[in-house]
């Protein structure tokens, strides 16, 4: 109700939402009932209390008026003044310049983490002076002085200009000011949306450290979803310490509040798996809803591989990389694993057009790459064989000897037999896995099927026996089918030299060293990643309409909503609000159909009519196991790993690293110059004359 004639006029505001609930709160509220009424008043009433705001208004001008007036004909007479500002006081000639001189420079860091250039061209320190160009910073200083920069060339005017350059202490200092305000924008949207989830990469060199690439999951103003690189944290060896590094990182150097976060994912290689589920059990016991998850850009099964603790997996998980690595760093390569497969296909054209496709995607990350891997093993094989024999030297010395190594890598019956298993283990979880990467109806029903998968791995635990002889005997069988003899590890036969009692065959040290343990592995993580938290929120996505409209509208989501009770706007009406949602989508219209995302549902004009379902569908929207709908806004992913496969491990940065992977977020340069004056210099730092704060090489 709004009075038009009342000066205590009331009006909704600009961001008010229409609601159909909660219209009785105030019946139950005892200290409403006996709230005064607002008198309304007279139209003299009205006339009198606009004339004496009038007569208020003017006589506040005129003092301002007056007061400018005395501070421009007696400047001084503040000066000491409790009011006056420190921060208002205008600036001296030698600050103003000093100011234009670092933001020259901030400009050209800048510039050069967007392009990725790296600050030293050469290693500096290993080679006779003079003998290359300048370093990339200095280069570019010159190039902006010889442009016509007044700024710079003032400061550098006395001095040569070819010897001189910003000390490399002040360039980390810069750096570090430019990496903390741009990724300083992404944390504000991340506090604007409320609730995130964090999501660590594999680890990587920088400048021959690990780090751990970390990224951010949350739903922006305009309700997309989206995942950002925030950053790198230095890898601890010691798990404890990683976890304390990186609560403290994320809490306190970024300044996000945990208790917001909803999910957790890593993605990392086998050597450092367990460690990064200590990170994962510490953070949970601090902020259990903080869901341990997969991540939507792994695999099931690759992930679950990663994760097996023995070291066979571990070696041949790298070997496949290395393979497919090998054969994509060259379209000629390719070509010559392309003829090999016709050649082995013959009988079977279509299996071998399929294969030669799929060696031309990036398949070691896909749900079924170890089958792939067996019935490509043949081809791969004969192929290195091919290249390291050649005798026409099409291919130079470093390729014949790569395929040489990776030849005799594959031709391992260890390696043969790790293939097999794990090919028969992942089996289980294929199509399991591949709903999870599917549509989020696929997602929903792929949660009541865990059970099934577990059950089916029980039994196959419990019958260990039986099917290792089944898989083992299939190893056996390709090893003969490539002429690969069949023994144990060397590891394990060094080991036992001397050791006459010893009668162990190798079907049987392959099913305790490898078949059981893999098995036992792949059952517990399972249930470790999808746990009664997890299963509960994938069961809220009966939210989304057309899950909805394939249970029949027959849904209870309030149940399974119970966990997210707190972060609900409104929870006493979340019932009555779900029962409304899904009348509405029940008794749509026939032109009208069912949204089958949430990225769909969030976008829906009259969405925020139901504050609840709106709350829901955000918080599961940022879960890692659910996939970003819109492709435009998981650029944070693909621009790591751009920037890491095209820069060399000795000129990587952390610093740059974020500047160019975020090249298109705002950065305010007047604020990175006044925060680098505020930390690194003071009054007595400015220079009398341009020879100062200037290092010569």
């Amino acid at each position: 109700m709004i009075c038009r004639t009342s000066p205590y006029r009331t009006v909704l505001r600009d961001n008010a939402i229409p609601t159909i609930f909660d219209l009785t709160s105030h019946l139950n509220n005892p200290h409403s009932r006996h709230r005064k009424r607002i008198k309304e008043l007279s139209e003299d009433e009205i006339r009198t209390l606009k004339q004496k705001k009038s007569e208020e208004t003017s006589e506040q001008e005129q003092r301002h008026k007056e007061i400018n007036n005395s501070n421009a004909q007696n400047p001084g007479t503040e000066e000491g003044s409790e009011e006056q500002d420190e921060d208002v006081l205008p600036l001296t000639l030698e600050e103003k310049e000093n100011k234009e001189y670092l933001k020259s420079l901030f400009e050209i860091l800048i510039l050069m983490g967007k392009q990725n250039i790296p600050l030293d061209g050469h290693e500096a320190d290993e080679v006779p002076e003079g003998l290359f160009t300048p370093d990339n910073f200095q280069a570019l200083l010159e190039c902006r002085m010889n442009s016509g920069e007044e700024v710079l060339r003032k400061r550098f005017e006395t001095t040569a200009v070819n010897t001189l350059f910003c000390s490399k202490t002040q360039q980390k200092q810069m750096l570090e000011i430019c990496e903390s305000c741009i990724r300083e924008e992404t944390l504000r949207e991340v506090r604007d949306s409320r609730f995130f989830s964090i999501i660590t990469d594999d680890v990587v060199d920088i400048s021959g450290e690990e780090h751990l690439p970390v990224l951010v999951r949350f739903v922006d103003e305009s309700h997309n979803l989206r995942e950002e690189f925030v950053g790198f944290l230095p890898y601890e060896a010691d798990a404890e310490i990683l976890a304390v590094k990186f609560h403290t990182t994320i809490t306190e150097k970024w300044g996000l509040n945990m208790e917001y976060c909803r999910g957790q994912a890593y993605i990392v290689s086998s050597g450092f798996s367990s460690k990064m589920k200590v990170v994962a059990s510490r953070l949970l016991e601090k902020y259990p809803q903080a869901i341990y998850t997969l991540c939507s850009s792994c695999a099931l099964n690759i992930w679950l591989a990663k994760s097996v603790p023995v070291m066979g997996v571990s070696v041949a998980l790298g070997t496949i990389e290395e393979v497919c690595s090998f054969f994509n760093q060259s379209p000629q390569l390719l070509l010559e694993l392309d003829s090999v497969i016709s050649v082995l296909f013959q009988n079977n054209e279509d299996r071998g057009k399929e294969l030669k496709e799929i060696c031309h995607s990036p398949w070691t990350g896909r749900h079924d790459a170890f089958e792939i891997l067996v019935d490509l093993l043949q081809a791969l094989v004969l192929c290195l064989d091919g290249i390291t024999s050649d005798t026409n030297i099409r291919w130079n010395n470093y390729i014949a000897g790569r395929a040489f190594v990776l030849c005799s890598a594959i031709t391992d019956f260890d390696f043969i037999v790790t293939i097999v298993v794990l090919k028969n283990v992942l089996s289980f979880t294929r199509a399991f896995g591949k709903n999870l990467q599917g549509q989020t109806s696929d997602v929903f029903f792929a949660a009541s099927s865990l059970t099934a998968v577990l059950h089916s791995l029980n039994e196959v635990m419990e019958n260990i026996e039986v099917y290792h002889e089944f898989w083992f005997e299939e190893a056996t069988n390709l090893a003969t089918k490539l002429d690969i003899q069949m023994k144990l590890p060397g590891k394990f036969r060094r080991a036992q030299q001397g050791n006459v009692e010893s009668q162990l065959t190798s079907e049987s040290y392959y099913k305790e060293a490898l078949s059981v343990p893999t098995v036992e592995h792949i059952i517990q993580e399972l249930k470790d990643i999808f746990s009664e938290q997890h299963l509960k929120a994938l069961k809220c996505l009966s939210l989304v309409p057309s899950v909805m409209g394939q249970l029949k509208f027959n849904t209870s989501e309030e149940h399974h909503a119970d966990m997210y009770r707190s972060d609900l706007p409104n929870p006493d009406t979340l019932s009555a609000e779900l029962h409304c949602w899904r009348i509405k989508w029940k008794h749509r219209g026939k032109d009208i159909g069912l949204p089958s995302t949430i990225y769909e549902a969030l976008h829906l004009p009259d969405i925020k009519f139901f504050p609840n379902v709106y709350a829901l569908l955000k918080v599961l929207c940022i879960l890692p196991v659910m996939k970003v709908e819109n492709e435009r806004y998981e650029n944070g992913r693909k621009r790591l790993k751009a920037y890491l496969r095209n820069t060399l491990t000795e000129q990587r940065s952390s610093n740059l690293a974020l500047l160019n992977i975020n090249f298109d977020i705002k950065h305010d340069l007047d604020l990175m110059v006044d925060t680098y004056i505020k930390l690194y210099t003071t009054k007595s730092d400015l220079p009398t004359d341009n020879s100062e704060a200037i290092e010569n090489t």
